[in-house]
């Protein structure tokens, strides 16, 4: 089970707002209805279980309102699932491939795509992240034990931790504790694509 404390981010939206409505909450919208009836839940129960809302909840379940990926880590962590199995599209059951879009900076450029995830001693994800110019992806602390791992495929990535900020060129890669407050940032003039696997 992923714990509660595996926060991929406070204040980022699983997507910005747009007028479309993103593949990935409709996935979302149909996880957390079907993961809390399975688990025998009311949407109230839930709500307090998680500490959201049940406004929100009622909101994330018709798929009508964008939501952070701190709100999904605690209705995870809530209903005893993974993150990732309230994104991943509903028809691959628990194939480990999800292959979604599940975070997107101010510029179009700039994504975190969740490829994969998988049981590790609690659990891995693989991640495809771009940052296009000035773009920034800020993280509070992970729990103890959890770990980043970063290779760069394009650009220059700028990692910011808490005792030091790293520059990591095109095929250099990085591995850091994440119980530390980190961001990635991209401070060039070019496009940045990496790799990133979260891992505990």
């Amino acid at each position: 089970m992923r714990n509660i404390m595996r926060k991929i981010s406070r204040v980022s939206n699983i997507l910005p707002n747009t007028n479309e409505r993103p593949s990935v909450l409709v996935h979302v919208s149909e996880n957390v209805r079907s993961l809390r009836r399975a688990g025998g839940l009311s949407q109230d129960a839930l709500a307090t279980a998680s500490g959201v809302s049940r406004r929100m909840l009622v909101g994330i379940e018709s798929g009508d309102v964008n939501v952070s990926l701190n709100t999904l880590d605690r209705i995870a962590a809530a209903l005893g699932v993974a993150f990732a199995d309230l994104i991943r599209p509903p028809s691959t059951g628990h194939l480990d491939r999800i292959d979604e879009v599940a975070w997107a900076g101010e510029q179009p450029e700039s994504r975190g795509t969740l490829l994969a995830s998988t049981p590790a001693h609690k659990q891995a994800e693989l991640w495809h992240w771009s940052l296009a110019p000035g773009d920034i992806y800020n993280a509070e602390p992970d729990a103890d034990g959890w770990y980043d791992m970063v290779y760069v495929v394009e650009g220059r990535l700028t990692i910011v931790l808490a005792e030091e900020t790293l520059q990591v060129e095109s095929g250099g890669f990085h591995v850091f504790k994440s119980n530390q407050p980190f961001s990635y940032r991209n401070e060039g003039e070019n496009l940045v694509r990496f790799v990133r696997n979260v891992v505990n």
